[in-house]
């Protein structure tokens, strides 16, 4: 790992990620740069959701450190992580009977102690979550009724609310039809563009992570395979090397990012005979 990488603030160091006997990930030197919108790909069963619980103090590392704002996460107590650091974990599940507003509002736990009551900077966080992820007018609706989009920007209001530069989001589009993956794919980018979040998303659809990303980190079996900007990283001896996938790498027609574009079968009668030759994809961050 370079020097500069150290300089993040989220960043872990010769990581072996194990449940049990099970080592799911070793050697890991991983940084999330300061101010980007950082997407973790590779097939299933590779690592991903564990090398993001692993930045977030979700498991503790076998070996190797996780580093947050210079000390080891380790040393932090879970609200003061929870201060620090927002994590939207895999499949959540909202109590029974709650309403929006209330849900939102359990973001502000990491703020609370003892003897502080709730006050006009906890509302005022709140209602801004909501604001932002455009959840304001469901307040008083129950989270039972809303649709998965809905509820998945709900989620991401509580996170929100515990106003906190990073965002770790595991998964965030999983069981969401493609306008909703969008939707919500969209917010985040607003959120690292207007709002200058350092997000880490986990998420399976290579095209998606490509097009939003500014920094990727891929993975295969339990390694960092590559990881940069997708402009510079993604290619065809990549994609097929990690997922086994013959593809031509071309640019999005919308906003030039790399496109993944899997080869038909040779005997496929649909199959062009004459392909033009893929274009070098830009650079698109700056």
């Amino acid at each position: 790992m370079s020097d500069s990488a150290h300089d993040d603030r989220l960043h872990g160091e010769g990581l072996t990620l194990a449940y049990d006997e099970r080592v799911v990930a070793d050697a890991l030197d991983v940084s999330v740069p300061d101010g980007s919108f950082t997407v973790i790909v590779g097939p299933n069963a590779c690592g991903k959701s564990t090398l993001l619980k692993a930045l977030s103090r979700m498991i503790k590392p076998r070996t190797g450190t996780v580093r947050l704002d210079s000390a080891p996460i380790s040393s932090y107590s879970a609200k003061e992580v929870a201060r620090l650091l927002g994590l939207l974990p895999q499949s959540s599940t909202a109590p029974g009977g709650i309403t929006v507003g209330d849900l939102v509002a359990r973001g502000r736990y990491p703020h609370q102690r003892m003897l502080r009551q709730w006050s006009t900077a906890d509302e005022d966080a709140v209602v801004s979550a909501m604001e932002m992820t455009g959840v304001l007018e469901l307040a008083d609706r129950f989270v039972e009724e809303l649709s998965g989009g809905q509820r998945q920007r709900v989620w991401l209001a509580m996170v929100l609310a515990q106003q906190t530069g990073i965002l770790l989001l595991d998964e965030p589009t999983t069981y969401l039809d493609l306008a909703h993956q969008v939707e919500v794919l969209d917010l985040c980018w607003d959120l690292h563009r207007g709002r200058g979040h350092t997000l880490v998303l986990v998420l399976h659809d290579l095209n998606q992570a490509c097009r939003y990303a500014t920094h990727l980190i891929v993975m295969k079996d339990g390694r960092i395979a590559a990881q940069g900007d997708p402009a510079l990283i993604v290619t065809a001896d990549l994609v097929e090397e990690v997922f086994g996938l013959s593809c031509r790498i071309i640019p999005d027609p919308e906003v030039g990012t790399p496109l993944v574009v899997p080869l038909a079968r040779p005997d496929d009668p649909r199959r062009r005979h004459s392909l033009p030759s893929a274009r070098p994809v830009p650079a698109h961050h700056g």
